[in-house]
């Protein structure tokens, strides 16, 4: 499968400056694509906290250096506005690390994972849910880079600001009525599965 691409504009919030300048902004969307990362771990016992919130629109990203801001009263009222829906995958995950660093109430977050189950999609990457519906193909090699380096590389911005727009897309796809299960070759049907009676 050929690989995603993110063509949009590339905004690096790492002051509080920026992130007001890019909450305002994101916060005239209706909806968002939402992802963290986390500077890998690779001795024992070694825990590292969220470097990035990563914040899409269908056209801008927003990569949030919370290594750098720190996780800002107002990134917390962000989080807690119900009137933006924001699209994330294992956000489960996302907001146990997230609450390390501040308590807060998500308000109006989809999980894919849950979503995608209406589709009869049961894989839960979202590398596997991208190429089903769309044929392409998801880079991780940036997964396990330092996030919290004085400056990201071009190829951590893209992977990370892929994240979180393709959360979008995927939401958007769904949403839109086009996709449909019984075409779709990747879809495993009930008829198809083998009873173990």
């Amino acid at each position: 499968m050929p690989m995603v691409d993110f063509h949009g504009r590339i905004e690096i919030v790492d002051s509080p400056q920026k992130v007001r300048k890019a909450l305002a902004e994101l916060a005239a969307e209706s909806v968002v694509g939402f992802d963290t990362e986390t500077r890998p771990n690779f001795r024992k016992g070694q825990n590292n906290q969220v470097a990035l919130i990563q914040m899409a629109t269908a056209t801008r990203s927003y990569l949030f250096r919370i290594c750098r801001t720190g996780l800002m009263p107002e990134i917390i009222e962000f989080m807690e506005n119900p009137s933006v829906t924001k699209v994330g995958l294992s956000l489960k995950d996302d907001f146990h690390n997230l609450h390390k660093l501040a308590e807060f109430t998500p308000a109006s977050f989809v999980e894919l994972q849950s979503m995608v189950h209406e589709y009869s999609i049961t894989d839960a990457s979202l590398q596997k849910i991208y190429a089903i519906l769309f044929g392409r193909r998801i880079s991780k090699g940036q997964r396990l880079s330092n996030w919290e380096a004085s400056e990201l590389t071009p190829a951590q911005s893209q992977y990370a600001s892929i994240d979180s727009w393709a959360c979008l897309m995927i939401y958007n796809y769904l949403r839109s009525g086009q996709f449909v299960p019984e075409a779709s070759p990747y879809i495993v049907h009930p008829s198809e599965t083998v009873s173990e009676s």
